[in-house]
């Protein structure tokens, strides 16, 4: 089993970590080693639950901060093991989000007094199925480990506070047709021919652009596949356009959908499916803790455009943000890669706040 130093520099924690492959699915390596070195730490009680790691103090502080990261990563393609370049270290998982664990396990081995009692939470299967995510799983059978009066997860943010995050909504639109030999295909109705209108009205859709408690987030509609076809000689009898909605925080995964369903109510014969959604999340930045926390680190907040795990707390009452370092743009590029000051930023900004230094 690899082990994992905690005295080391957040930095080449990262790299250690990073070079621990973790695809979805193939976290247990990964999760014994950080289970393995929390456990020697004395001022923290640790619980195993599958593949997630969970780390808290118990000093008996008037408030409690949760602080979780994801241990897996999407599929390795030639991006690993880890390397440095220059002052990037570039590989799988540096991004999304190796650097912000890092940080986690460090500042967990070693603020063995801070400010609030604190809950760490490292967690499996966040890149793939919601149903699979390790924080979904302890949200539904182990509530109790989740409480706090705020929480922070460590996605990318650039090392700045991103507050809340669109909601995400997938939809399967199918039309119908009949089938017929192609060449007498009057006598047939082409259902992929049917699906031009949605393609038309997703094509000229003008996504919102949201103030929500201050933050402004901007909604996305797409169609994001299609399938339909069933030999190169035969009209097609089924065609189904896959659409993703990415809806502001304002909204509720059913207003999400009500909204859709009416861009296409007057299309005779379409089937309408919601075959996955996730709400999304307020700012929470009204909290006294959020509020704390962005004068310890500085800089502005800003909106949070993906849907992430601050939507689980979310939905359990808890105010949460993101905040860690990389830019979530090279997350799960070929070519991901973390500007190693940003997670000297983190750490550094996120020791202060706990530690009111």
């Amino acid at each position: 089993m690899p082990t994992l130093d905690l005295t080391s520099s957040s930095i080449d924690l990262t790299r250690a970590l990073c070079d621990i492959e973790s695809v979805s699915g193939n976290e247990k390596q990964i999760a014994d080693a950080v289970e393995a070195a929390v456990a020697a730490c004395a001022h923290l009680e640790v619980i195993r639950d599958q593949d997630a790691v969970v780390a808290r103090t118990n000093l008996g502080r008037d408030r409690r901060v949760v602080i979780a990261g994801h241990l897996d990563t999407v599929p390795v393609n030639n991006n690993f093991p880890s390397r440095f370049d220059g002052a990037e270290l570039v590989g799988r998982g540096t991004v999304d989000m190796k650097a912000g664990v890092a940080v986690q396990l460090k500042l967990a081995a070693e603020l063995s007094e801070p400010l609030f009692d604190v809950t760490w939470i490292w967690y499996d299967h966040e890149e793939v199925a919601s149903e699979l995510n390790g924080l979904g799983r302890l949200a539904r059978t182990r509530p109790d480990l989740l409480q706090g009066d705020f929480a922070i997860l460590g996605e990318p943010t650039n090392a700045m506070i991103e507050g809340g995050c669109n909601g995400t909504l997938r939809i399967e639109l199918t039309t119908r047709g009949v089938r017929a030999h192609s060449a007498r295909a009057w006598v047939g109705r082409n259902a992929i021919h049917a699906a031009a209108p949605i393609l038309e009205r997703l094509a000229a859709y003008e996504p919102r652009e949201v103030e929500v408690e201050g933050l402004v987030y901007r909604e996305s509609l797409n169609a994001v596949g299609i399938t339909g076809g069933v030999a190169s000689n035969v009209i097609p009898d089924e065609c189904i356009v896959t659409i993703n909605y990415r809806f502001a925080p304002n909204r509720t995964g059913e207003e999400a959908a009500a909204h859709v369903r009416e861009l296409f109510a007057d299309l005779d014969e379409l089937m309408f499916e919601v075959t996955d959604f996730a709400e999304g999340a307020r700012p929470g930045l009204d909290a006294p803790l959020a509020q704390d926390f962005l004068k310890a680190v500085g800089g502005r907040a800003q909106p949070k455009y993906g849907w992430t795990d601050v939507a689980r707390f979310s939905a359990l009452g808890i105010p949460a943000v993101n905040y860690g370092p990389g830019d979530a743009l090279r997350a799960h590029a070929d070519d991901e890669r973390v500007d190693t000051a940003q997670i000297t930023q983190c750490e550094q900004g996120l020791r202060a706040w706990l530690t009111g230094a």
